[in-house]
């Protein structure tokens, strides 16, 4: 029992000083981030998707075709690419262009996006086509607001945009999506909750109860509608709330303008739909996963994926690398412990 205890002890110790060295390596990789000027030391990576089912369509055929056969299929398929060159040596073939979207509350990943769709009207023709794969349950009004406003870039450039949810968009998500001319969904991604919501707490009472003062002194009547710290009046919560509802006017026009077949005061209402009924209240118009879409593309297109990569240096990359671990590792154990099931 002695020796359980004093290994216990020596255990906890040492994931102690494990998650200090993670804390204090993240907190240098933040703050180098953050002292980065935008755009320093990146660059654009484009890697070719053709080029990747060929070689994953050649690896199968040769672990599951005899030799003989094996030979022929290849035999084949260089006469037929020798006849395609030929055929389309005149003619200009199709350029998909494939970026990704992973958002998060302020919509982080839009200093990269911006990048990517700049290098790509440098070369984009009207025949083209860009394919978002877009992942984000919202955030930040404005900051999705500029994300939305990057991908206008594409429509205004008179190139076609076609949006692929595999997981969510929802709420600054969907506020993207509806800028697409086409929207994807996989049959249970989540869509909609085209809605606004704020909260945050207040501490005045504890505060009076420890005899602490606070003073909030402001110029303008509405220049702080609520406070965390202060006494909040029911003149400041109405304010608040007549905020969020003309932010929410916008918000319905603006999807409105994008997709007008839609009904938006019935789909307004801060709900979300599964991927089969969105698309029977109109929020996309395909069930289908961007896997399968870039499948069906691959004949008759040249499949780019473009990206943003931003240097980073040791202390940042332990950083992140470190951060994902516990990111992972906490999501582990809420799953765990959640009770919800599917």
């Amino acid at each position: 029992m002695e020796f359980l205890l004093e290994y216990g002890l020596f255990l906890a110790k040492s994931i102690t000083v494990v998650v200090a060295f993670v804390v204090i390596v993240s907190a240098i990789a933040v703050a180098s981030q953050r002292n980065k000027k935008e755009g320093t030391d990146g660059h654009i990576e484009v890697t070719t998707l053709n080029h990747r089912y060929e070689d994953w369509e050649d690896l199968l055929k040769f672990e599951i075709l005899d030799e003989d056969s094996f030979k022929k299929e290849r035999k084949a398929k260089k006469k037929q690419e020798k006849a395609d060159a030929k055929k389309n040596a005149d003619q200009h073939r199709k350029r998909l262009y494939v970026l990704d979207f992973d958002g998060d509350v302020s919509a982080s990943e839009v200093e990269f996006l911006r990048h990517e769709i700049s290098a790509i009207l440098t070369v984009a023709r009207p025949e083209d086509e860009i394919l978002l794969r877009l992942e984000s349950p919202g955030g930040m009004v404005h900051s999705y607001g500029l994300a939305a406003s990057q991908l206008q870039r594409i429509r205004a450039h008179g190139i076609p945009l076609t949006i692929a949810i595999d997981r969510v968009a929802a709420s600054g998500g969907y506020m993207m999506a509806c800028i697409g001319n086409r929207i994807m969904a996989a049959p249970f991604a989540v869509i909609g909750s085209i809605g606004v919501v704020a909260q945050l707490p207040n501490f005045n009472r504890l505060l009076k109860k420890h005899d602490v003062d606070i003073e909030l002194h402001t110029a303008g009547a509405h220049k702080r509608t609520l406070t965390m710290v202060g006494e909040n009046t029911d003149e400041g919560r109405k304010k608040f709330i007549e905020e969020l509802e003309e932010t929410h006017v916008l918000f319905k026009e603006f999807v409105s303008e994008n997709r007008p077949q839609l009904e938006i005061d019935n789909i307004a209402t801060g709900e979300v739909w599964y991927g089969s009924k969105a698309l029977d209240v109109k929020l996309v118009d395909e069930i289908r996963t961007s896997d399968d879409y870039l499948l069906s593309q691959r004949a008759d297109s040249d499949i780019y994926a473009v990206s943003y990569r931003q240097k980073r240096s040791l202390p940042e990359r332990l950083g992140f690398a470190a951060e994902g671990a516990i990111n992972r590792t906490l999501t582990s154990l809420l799953a765990k412990l959640s009770q919800n099931r599917f």
